[in-house]
């Protein structure tokens, strides 16, 4: 891949990530904070931003999303094709509904 299109192609999950961030927190924002893995600070100041400020935050070099689960048993538990993947599923959305990272 390109970096022009690897660039275009992160721009573009930018956009697409923000505005559904934003319709989910509008909609319903504490089952938004939990889908998303935000925190409420997070969360209103998404709710918040004006369409130029999401176009300028999407036009961004480095993802503005990021991957959440940072623990091998909920990949693990997440990517199964056993035929409890049923149980499976609800163990790992009680993994990651546990209390979310602080940034350093």
């Amino acid at each position: 891949m390109k970096t022009d299109q690897m660039l275009q192609d992160i721009r573009e999950a930018n956009m697409t990530y923000l505005i559904l961030a934003q319709a989910m927190i509008r909609q319903d924002k504490p089952e938004a904070m939990y889908r998303l893995g935000i925190s409420e600070e997070v969360a209103t100041i998404l709710q918040q931003l004006s369409t130029g400020q999401v176009l300028k935050i999407a036009s961004s070099n480095m993802l503005v999303c990021c991957f959440r689960f940072e623990n091998q048993m909920v990949w693990d538990l997440l990517t199964s094709h056993t035929k409890d993947r049923g149980v499976a599923g609800v163990h790992a959305a009680i993994l990651t509904a546990g209390p979310m990272k602080q940034a350093a």
